[in-house]
């Protein structure tokens, strides 16, 4: 009988795509400019193979991808459709190819600029089916191009007003999920839809993207705010203040945060910092936005108590977890995921949440180092998941941390704040953006666990295509 080495048949992607991989790694410094030869054969670049790699790139990077994933794929379509000595720079907002001919001719260099921004994983997702088949040699110039404009005019899984039910299914489930009751829940709802709409209000008349931030959080703590008084007045006894939490859950920055940790740790550090710089001023829009409210409702005589504020604490109890399962699927719904994903997403979401609450109750760990643990443990699963299923990998690591993002720590903060215990105010800021810094990271190292013991990957990915990670000291 043939061993399994002497069996005839087609490759598989995972080994052709190794290989390529390889062949990038192992030629990498004749493909580059500085090693040309001056007598050598001038091959004169396909313009349409040039406008193919950088319509991608620029579509990629528009819907939501991280950017070393978007320079991946870039390189992988150069190999594929043969561009000489291509060289890719992705920033946050611009996308550059370079490709030599050869000889005394120059450099042909393109480049697209990504004006506008629309999350949707599901044009993420087949992109990232495109590279691959292109890769594999399974799509010719024409057939990827026709493709690419499918893919440019396709529909999202879901129509527009699921996309907006969405954000305000994150704020209810956050709120099951911090004990805010069923009434607590739906206003909570209702509360950050009508916040998401004043934003897409005040979008369609041009203002900036931090005033709508702000606004739609002040539209949904008002509206926690005054069913805060109305349960006070008429003795209710609702967790009010769940609603504001919820919000603050739903328009905390996950996606650039945990993206701009990942373009760090691989070198992009300019796309990083502008990456960092959107969550912080994401992140003081939402603050501007509750602050206010919260000091005019403290100068109403509105009593925020603080003693009895929000918060899911370690319970797991089964509203706990339907709430984080909710929160993840939710949010994944908020970015187009495909729908297939959403239950690995909603079992993601609650493992994430059993995780830190086990190591929160039973070992007594930090709030940080619980975030870390079950977000690196978030982070191995979402990457082997990926590899397994040929997707991007982002939209299962985005969703599933959003149980775990510190809405009800940053809540307690912002109402310190206001009742002049500035000190404390600002140390639980701190602790909230410590725990969601600890989100980021822990979501990376356990993709660089994966990437550290993996094959396969798009050409010039994997263990010997990142050249961030190739040493710069003590080694040569």
């Amino acid at each position: 009988m043939p061993s399994k080495r002497d069996r005839s048949g087609p490759p598989s992607e995972e080994f052709m795509l190794s290989r390529m991989r390889d062949w990038r790694a192992e030629h990498e410094r004749e493909l580059t400019p500085d090693n040309l030869e001056d007598d050598e054969d001038v091959n004169f670049p396909d313009a349409r193979v040039i406008n193919l790699v950088l319509r991608v790139g620029e579509l990629m990077l528009a819907s939501g991808e991280g950017t070393e994933a978007v320079s991946e794929a870039m390189l992988s379509l150069s190999v594929a459709f043969d561009l000489p000595r291509s060289e890719v720079s992705v920033t946050f907002t611009t996308i550059s190819l370079s490709t030599h001919p050869g000889g005394d001719s120059p450099p042909v260099t393109g480049e697209r600029v990504v004006r506008r921004r629309t999350l949707d994983y599901f044009r993420v997702n087949e992109l990232h089916t495109l590279v691959q088949q292109a890769a594999l040699g399974l799509l010719e110039l024409e057939d990827a191009n026709a493709r690419l404009e499918q893919i440019r005019r396709a529909r999202m899984p879901y129509p527009n007003w699921l996309i907006a039910v969405g954000f305000g299914l994150i704020a209810s489930s956050a709120s099951l999920m911090v004990g805010g009751g069923l009434i607590v829940a739906t206003v909570a709802f209702l509360a950050t839809v009508l916040g998401d709409r004043t934003a897409v209000f005040l979008a369609n008349r041009g203002v900036a993207e931090f005033y709508q931030m702000t606004a739609a959080a002040v539209v949904a703590s008002s509206i926690g705010v005054g069913l805060l008084w109305a349960s006070t007045e008429l003795d209710l006894g609702l967790q009010a203040g769940a609603i504001i939490t919820g919000n603050i859950m739903a328009l905390l920055p996950g996606r650039p945060l945990v993206s701009s940790l990942q373009d760090g740790i691989s070198g992009s550090y300019v796309s990083a910092a502008a990456r960092l710089l959107e969550t912080f001023f994401t992140l003081g829009a939402i603050v501007a936005g509750v602050v206010s409210v919260a000091y005019t409702a403290t100068r109403l005589g509105i009593d925020l108590d603080l003693e009895n504020l929000p918060s899911a604490g370690t319970a797991m109890h089964i509203p706990v977890l339907i709430g984080a399962a909710g929160i993840a699927m939710a949010f994944a719904i908020s970015l187009a995921v495909p729908p297939r994903m959403l239950p690995t997403i909603g079992a993601l979401g609650v493992m994430i949440w059993l995780i830190y609450a086990g190591l929160r109750l039973w070992l007594e760990v930090p709030a940080v180092v619980g975030t870390i643990v079950g977000a690196m443990a978030v982070g191995v699963v979402g990457h082997w998941l990926a590899r397994r299923t040929q997707r991007p990998v982002l939209p299962y690591l985005i969703p599933s941390i959003a149980p775990l993002l510190p809405g009800s720590i940053l809540y307690r903060g912002l109402i310190e704040i206001t009742q002049g215990t500035a000190v404390s105010g600002l140390l639980s800021i701190a602790e909230a953006v410590m725990v969601a810094l600890a989100l980021g990271a822990g979501v990376n190292l356990g993709g660089e666990l994966v990437r550290a013991f993996q094959r396969g990957g798009l050409a010039g990915a994997g263990m010997r295509g990142r050249p961030a990670a190739r040493r710069t000291r003590g080694g040569y």
